[in-house]
């Protein structure tokens, strides 16, 4: 049952006829796991602390520091120094005083990540790394959980629902499903080494609490079998479908993360630098150069001899895509084409592909300086 408080509270929930009071029981029913309390994290907190969520774990092993501020909105100055886990849950409770909130100053590792996501419902993934992530993915599905994903880059963000079942009992596809394999050199850095918009991991953010509130009311279309993209510099957004794979749950725990043989079966680098790629095109080396901008962005600036397939139009153009030459994919800044890379390798059998390190933004300013930037 509701308090009268609670009521209160959560009125402007109790009024929305999808929601109302049934829906607010389920969330303070809910016990959610966040893993990791950065930018990512801070704004999932907020929503999903306002949101009336049962039981809150907040697990980060790092602590406030003063370049975490121009993003991760929990923390004031006073912070600095100061544990991210226990940290935030002291500012949420002044936010909401009735939630149970469970701080682990640690971070998630093959030690302890059964012991902590069992105990959840759901986890949040609110990383900057890919073991992590690999570990949320590995749990979540032997202990039949799922997971919200969340990722960024620069200017642009990846969000989806992974290992989600629906109401039918239908499974959708895990983090595995569409990265089978944990990278390598095909990792993006995060974002102390390469920057990223303050305001980027707050809208992400928002979006990964929106998917919790969903699958615990159940109400609207859960994000599953979908990866959305987002870019705040030019304000668009697309999706790419995905599948669960058949072998889904053997997928799981592999005894070593293997790199995609390349051409003629020979170890294939997957990234190129862009003083790389100009020797080898003013070498006139046969490459395929494959934009996966939008129309727009493509207009303003190219590669010559490049050929635009918009990412959202990748699934529908795979037959012009050559297998049997190189193809170098870029993009703005690396971080689409690093997705349609790993879409084509693991779905549709490709081995040929290179992204573009920097994508065009590093070939404007250190190949081409008189190219149009954005």
């Amino acid at each position: 049952m509701l308090s009268p408080s609670e009521k209160n509270r959560y009125q402007k929930h109790l009024l929305l006829p999808q929601i109302g009071e049934e829906g607010q029981l389920k969330l303070k029913n809910a016990k959610v796991l966040v893993v990791g309390a950065g930018g990512l994290g801070c704004p999932v907190l907020l929503y999903l602390v306002a949101a009336g969520i049962g039981k809150i774990g907040i697990m980060d092993a790092d602590v406030v520091d003063l370049t975490n501020l121009q993003r991760q909105v929990l923390y004031k100055v006073e912070d600095i120094g100061n544990p991210k886990a226990t940290t935030a849950a002291h500012h949420l409770a002044k936010l909401n005083d009735t939630i149970e909130y469970e701080a682990v100053k640690q971070n998630l590792k093959t030690e302890n990540a059964e012991v902590f996501i069992k105990n959840y419902d759901i986890v949040v993934d609110c990383t900057d790394n890919f073991t992590a992530r690999y570990l949320i993915n590995d749990y979540c599905v032997k202990l039949n959980k799922p997971f919200v994903y969340g990722a960024i880059h620069q200017f642009e963000g990846q969000v989806s629902v992974f290992n989600f079942k629906d109401a039918a009992g239908n499974l959708g596809p895990t983090y595995r499903c569409l990265f089978p394999e944990q990278p390598s050199e095909l990792e993006i850095p995060n974002c102390a080494t390469i920057g990223v918009l303050g305001i980027l991991p707050g809208m992400l953010g928002m979006y990964q609490a929106n998917e919790v509130v969903k699958m615990i009311t159940g109400i609207g279309t859960v994000l599953s079998g979908q990866l959305l993209m987002l870019d705040l510099l030019e304000n668009t957004s697309q999706k790419i479908k995905v599948k669960r794979r058949k072998e889904a749950e053997q997928m799981i725990f592999p005894e070593g993360e293997k790199m995609p043989k390349g051409i003629d079966n020979q170890e294939f680098k997957k990234t190129v630098t862009v003083d790389e790629l100009n020797k080898r095109l003013q070498n006139q080396e046969d490459i395929f150069l494959l934009d996966v901008r939008n129309l727009n962005e493509y207009e303003t600036c190219r590669i010559e001899g490049s050929v635009l397939i918009p990412m959202s139009n990748i699934p529908s153009n795979i037959k012009h895509i050559p297998k049997d030459k190189s193809v170098v994919v870029y993009c703005h800044h690396g971080f689409r084409s690093a997705s349609v890379i790993e879409y084509l390798s693991q779905n549709h059998g490709f081995t040929n592909l290179q992204n573009l390190t920097g994508g065009i933004n590093a070939w404007a300013n250190e190949i081409d300086k008189t190219m149009a930037v954005y």
